[in-house]
Formats: C-alpha cells, structure tokens, sequence
C-alpha cells in the first residue's frame, strides 16, 4: 500500500466544533493573562507595604518605646541574635505611656485642633478659588485647554521650597505687595501679613490649587452640556441650572481635590514654618521640634500615629458610605 493510500486509510477526527488547534493555544494565553493579572495587582500591593506599611509599623513599634540616650535614641531595640526571647522582652518593655502623655500636655491636641482648622479654612478659600478657574478651563475652547492645562502645572516645574521663599519677599512689610499697595494709594502704611495666620493661608492655597484644579478640571470637561441645554429650554435660569445639574454632577471632582489639598495641609510644615510666625500652631512643626530638636522619638512617633489615624479614618469610613450609596444606586 502506498503511502497516500495509507494516509487516505486514516480515518478522519469527528467533528467536536472546535479546532484542536486553537483549543491547544488557547490555554498558554489564559495563563499568560491570568500571570499579568496577578502582576498587575501585586506591584500596587508591594509598592504599599514597602512605602507605606513597612514603614508605618517601624513608627508604629518606636512609639511604644522610651526615650534613651542611646543610638537609635529610644529603647527597647531588637536584637536579632536574641531570637524568640528577644521580640518577648521587647514587647515586655513596650508602655502606653507616650500616647497618655498626649492626652496631658495641651501642647499636642492644641497642635491638631489648629492643624485641622488651618486645613479648612484652606481647602475652603481654595476651593473658591478653584472651582471658577477649573469651570473656566472646562468651557474654554478645545484649542485653549492644553495651554491651560500647562499653564495649572506650570509652577510644579519650579522647587515647592523656592516657591515658598518666594512668597516671604511679596508678604513683607517691605515686599512687592506693600510697595504696590501703598504706589495705588490703598494703604498709608505697610499691611503686616508675613509671620501671620493669613500667610499660611496664602501660601497654602498657592502651593496647593492645582491638586483642587486637575480632578475638578476633570470632572467637568466630561459634563453633559446638552442637560444644561435642555434645562434652559425648559425655561431653567442659568444660576439654577449650574446649582441643579453642573455642581451635582462635579461632586466627585469637588471631594478628591478637597481630600488632595486637605490632607497634606494638616501635616505641612515648610509653609508654617517659613510663612507664619512663632503663634502659628500646627503639627508638623510641633512634630518637627520633637524629633530634631528634643531628639524624643518615641513621642514623635506617637505625634505621626495619631495624625495618621486622624487622616485616615474619616477618609476610610467616607468611601465605604459611598460605596454602599453606589451599591444601592444600582
């Protein structure tokens, strides 16, 4: 038998609907997605245990320990060579007694109470501030936007501190503000506003309009305008379509740039520390002084726990309601 004929003699596979082919490949492919999938997810996870937990318990396990003249400067430390008995006498060692002297010393809750309050009244003005111009940019014509885009982040291409030593030669008494002022007939004398409250306030809402403008901005080049359309056919003013459809609608933009801002100004320290004066109160320069100056860092660690769980709690609790209201929106 020839082998043509032998190959005819072969009977042919029955039809299952599927190319074998394509069945065999197919599986590789899987694996390979369900790798990159299991890669794409683990980096975020391993860039927040490295960045963010490892370093966190490391504060956390420091704020339990007593101030020592020692290096590091606080103790119980762990020694390695100690094995098991090691870690049990240095959790033995581990006191509560730098968080009780929080609850003591008005210095510490004073510093919070400023912090927050600071924040507001920041995020507020900046939020005044930034709504408009994020509104303006959204409305502007699509040729404009990239322009305008640059021009928000723009004064990120220059140091956040030379920005900062900027502002103290515009606010002094003998700065470019006062010269300008008294030159326009405003004012008969220098207006006091470097080493004040209402610098801070200044320099924060300048460092920090652009993390309210960018997710703002967002949010609303992507409205609708055909609602606001429709809301002036139906014979809706333009003041009650903006407070009835576009600031609903911007909701999401409005709260991350208020989380953006709100958050790093209740720790900030270069701008109250360079633009406020010797009353100006916040955390980060009373944590600053315990760390560097009185070398306490067992108090100071404690100072960075409670901040961090001020911060993040609310911000926790505030997702997992808007995440029920969208389960129950569905």
């Amino acid at each position: 038998m020839s082998n043509v004929e032998q190959v005819a003699a072969v009977p042919a596979p029955e039809p299952t609907g599927e190319d074998p082919e394509r069945r065999v490949v197919a599986r590789p492919v899987r694996r390979r997605r369900s790798l990159g999938g299991i890669l794409l997810i683990a980096m975020p996870y391993a860039w927040l245990l490295f960045f963010f937990l490892l370093p966190f318990f490391i504060v956390f396990k420091i704020s339990f320990s007593e101030i020592a003249v020692a290096i590091p400067p606080y103790a119980p430390v762990f020694d390695p060579a100690a094995g098991w008995e090691g870690i049990k006498a240095m959790f033995a060692a581990f006191s509560f007694d730098n968080y009780l002297w929080l609850t003591e010393d008005d210095l510490y809750w004073r510093s919070y109470l400023s912090s927050v309050s600071i924040a507001a009244i920041s995020t507020l003005i900046t939020l005044i501030v930034g709504y408009p111009l994020a509104y303006g940019m959204a409305r502007a014509p699509k040729a404009w936007r990239a322009t305008l885009l640059m021009l928000v982040i723009l004064p990120f291409w220059t140091s956040f501190l030379i920005r900062v030593y900027a502002w103290i030669g515009i606010l002094k008494n003998e700065g470019l503000l006062n010269q300008a002022l008294l030159w326009l007939g405003v004012i008969d004398q220098p207006l006091t506003i470097l080493n004040t409250n209402a610098a801070v306030y200044i320099g924060i809402v300048y460092s920090y309009l652009p993390f309210l403008v960018l997710p703002l901005y967002a949010s609303l080049e992507k409205l609708d305008t055909s609602l606001l359309e429709a809301a002036g056919d139906l014979g809706c003013p333009p003041w009650r379509a903006f407070w009835t459809i576009t600031v609903p609608l911007s909701l999401p933009g409005v709260i991350a740039g208020c989380f953006l801002v709100f958050i790093p100004a209740v720790g900030e320290f270069v701008i109250p520390d360079l633009l406020g004066g010797s009353e100006t109160l916040m955390i980060g320069k009373t944590l600053w002084m315990e760390f560097f100056t009185n070398r306490d860092w067992p108090v100071s660690s404690a100072v960075a726990v409670v901040l961090l769980l001020i911060l993040v709690v609310p911000i926790v609790l505030f997702q997992n309601q808007q995440q029920k209201a969208q389960e129950k929106g569905t």
